[in-house]
C-alpha cells in the first residue's frame, strides 16, 4: 500500500503546480495608451468640401465622418488599377515575407506556450550490462558479478512560475505576434498605396509626354517657317536662332519624361513581384480614374485604432512592458519540481512485476543572493520600456501629421486644379479664336502655332494638377489607415492573467 501511494502523490504534486503558478506576476501590467484628445488635425477647421474642380460629380470632394473601406482603391473606379493591386497582393515578395514573419511569430508563441503552461512528460526505457567487483562487495570470487539491468520510467518536470517570469515572457511573445500582424497590414496598405500612386504618375507622364511632343511638332513647324522667311530676307537670323533654341530645349525635355515613364513601369513590375522585362503593365490614362466624391475622415482617437503602424507600435510597447516583468522576476526565487515513476529489474520478464517499482520526487528552490547583473538587467529593460513609450508617442504624432498634410493638400491642390482648369479653358478659347481668325485670314499661321503651344503648355500644367489631386486622395486613404485593421488572434493580455 505504501509503495503505490508515494508515486501517485508525486505525480499529483507535479500536476498541481500548474494551479499554483498563477499566484503572483511581478512587473507592471500593460494598459493601452490613452487616445489623443485633439478634436481635429489642423489648427484651422476643415471646410465641408474642397474647391470645385473637374473630376467629381458636382466638381467637389466632401469630407465625411466614415470608416475607410478595406479595398479603398476601388473608389477610383479603375478596373485596370483594381486588377493590378489584386495581382500585387497575391505575388509581392515583401508581402510574402511579412506573412512568413507572422507565421514564425505564431509558431514561436505556440512553442513557448507548450513548454511554459504545461509540465514536461518524458518516457524512458533503458537496458545496461554491468559487472561488479565481487571481492569489494565481500563476496566469494566464484560468485557471478555480471548482470543485466532493465528500467522503464515516466518523468514529469515543471517550473513553478511563482512570480510570473515565464508568463511575462509568453505575454511578450504574444505581443510580438500582434506586432507582426500589424506589420502585415501596414505592408498591404503601403503596397496598394504605392501601386495607386505609380499608376497616377504613369498616366500623368504619358499625357505630358504626348502634349510635349505636340509642342515640339508645332515649334519645328514654326522654325521651318522662320528659316524660309530668313532665306527670303523677311526675318532676322536672331529670330531663327531663338526658335531653334526653343525647339532644342523642348526636345531635351522629352528623354527625362520617357525615363521617368519607363522607371514608373519598372516600379509597377517590381511591386507586382515580376521582372521589369516580362511584366505586363497596363497603360493608364487620367480619364480612366474618377476622384472619390466622399473622403472618409475619422477623429484622432479613432485614427490610432485604424492605423496599423500605431497598432504595431502599441504591440512593441506591450512587449517591452512584459520583458521588463521578465527581468524583474529574475530577482525572485525560482522553484523547479520533478517527479518520476518507473520499474527496475534484473530481467526483462520481471521489469513490470511486483516489487520492481521505483519512484523519485525532487524540488529545488534557487534564490539569488548576489548577482549584480540582475539589477542592471532590470534597469536595462526599464529603459527599453521608456524608449518604446517614446517611440509610440512619435508614431502617433507622425500619424496625425500625415493626416493633416493630406487634408491640407487636398484643399490647396483642389484650388490649384480649379485655377489650372480655368487657365486651360481660357487657353482653349483663345486657340479657337485664333483658329477662326486664321481661317478668315485675320491671323497668321505663326500666330496659330503660338496659340497651340500656349494651349499645350497650359494642358501640361493641368495634367499635373489632375494627377496630384488623385495622389492626394490616395494619400488620405493611406493616412487614415486604409480600412479596418485585423483583430489580433493571439491576445497578449490573456497571457498576462
Amino acid at each position: 500500500m505504501q509503495r503505490s501511494t508515494a508515486p501517485r502523490s508525486a505525480l499529483w504534486l507535479a500536476l498541481a503546480a500548474t494551479t499554483l503558478a498563477g499566484c503572483t506576476t511581478v512587473g507592471p501590467n500593460f494598459h493601452a495608451p490613452a487616445a489623443p484628445t485633439a478634436a481635429g488635425y489642423t489648427r484651422q477647421a476643415l471646410p465641408a468640401q474642397t474647391a470645385s474642380a473637374p473630376g467629381t460629380a458636382g466638381g467637389t470632394q466632401q469630407f465625411a465622418a466614415a470608416a475607410v473601406a478595406p479595398d479603398w482603391w476601388t473608389e477610383f473606379h479603375s478596373k485596370p488599377l483594381d486588377a493590378l493591386i489584386d495581382r500585387a497582393l497575391q505575388n509581392n515578395p515583401s508581402l510574402a515575407a511579412a506573412q512568413a514573419s507572422l507565421r514564425q511569430a505564431q509558431q514561436t508563441y505556440a512553442a513557448q506556450a507548450g513548454s511554459t503552461l504545461y509540465p514536461t512528460v518524458d518516457a524512458k526505457l533503458g537496458a545496461s550490462r554491468n559487472q561488479s567487483n565481487a571481492a569489494g562487495l565481500g563476496q566469494s570470487s566464484n560468485a557471478s558479478n555480471t548482470y543485466n539491468l532493465y528500467n522503464a520510467s515516466v518523468a514529469v518536470g515543471y517550473n513553478l512560475d511563482l512570480f510570473g517570469g515565464n508568463r511575462r515572457a509568453l505575454e511578450a511573445l504574444a505581443a510580438q505576434v500582434d506586432y507582426q500582424r500589424y506589420q502585415l497590414d501596414a505592408a498591404r496598405l503601403a503596397l496598394a498605396g504605392n501601386i495607386a500612386t505609380a499608376a497616377f504618375t504613369q498616366a500623368q507622364l504619358r499625357s505630358q509626354l504626348a502634349a510635349t511632343e505636340s509642342i515640339l511638332a508645332a515649334q519645328q513647324t514654326q522654325l521651318e517657317i522662320a528659316r524660309k522667311r530668313f532665306a527670303l530676307g523677311a526675318a532676322a537670323r536672331s529670330d531663327v536662332l531663338t526658335l531653334q533654341t526653343q525647339v532644342e530645349q523642348t526636345r531635351a525635355s522629352l528623354p527625362p519624361l520617357r525615363n521617368r515613364l519607363e522607371q514608373t513601369d519598372h516600379l509597377l513590375a517590381a511591386l507586382l513581384g515580376e521582372a521589369p522585362g516580362s511584366a505586363a503593365i497596363p497603360q493608364f490614362d487620367l480619364a480612366g480614374f474618377t476622384l472619390p466624391a466622399r473622403l472618409p475622415v475619422v477623429v484622432p482617437s479613432e485614427l490610432v485604432r485604424q492605423r496599423p503602424d500605431v497598432q504595431a507600435s502599441t504591440a512593441l510597447l506591450h512587449a517591452a512592458t512584459a520583458q521588463y516583468g521578465v527581468a524583474v522576476s529574475k530577482l525572485y526565487p525560482q522553484i523547479n519540481l520533478s517527479a518520476s515513476l518507473g520499474t527496475q529489474a534484473l530481467t526483462m520478464g520481471a521489469l513490470f512485476g511486483p516489487g520492481s517499482a521505483v519512484w523519485s520526487l525532487a524540488g529545488q528552490l534557487a534564490q539569488p543572493l548576489f548577482n549584480a547583473g540582475l539589477k542592471a538587467g532590470a534597469n536595462a529593460a526599464e529603459a527599453s520600456l521608456q524608449a518604446a513609450g517614446a517611440n509610440y508617442q512619435q508614431t502617433v504624432i507622425t500619424a496625425l501629421r500625415n493626416v493633416a498634410d493630406a487634408l491640407r493638400a487636398l484643399d490647396n491642390d483642389a484650388q490649384t486644379l480649379q485655377a489650372q482648369s480655368a487657365a486651360d479653358a481660357s487657353a482653349q478659347e483663345s486657340l479657337a479664336l485664333v483658329q477662326q481668325q486664321y481661317q478668315l485670314g485675320a491671323a497668321s499661321y505663326l500666330q496659330l502655332l503660338v496659340a497651340e503651344q500656349q494651349a499645350q503648355q497650359t494642358r501640361i500644367s493641368l495634367i499635373a494638377a489632375q494627377a496630384q489631386r488623385l495622389a492626394d486622395s490616395a494619400a488620405l486613404y493611406q493616412a487614415m489607415g486604409g480600412g479596418a485593421v485585423t483583430a489580433p488572434a493571439a491576445t497578449a493580455a490573456s497571457a498576462a492573467r
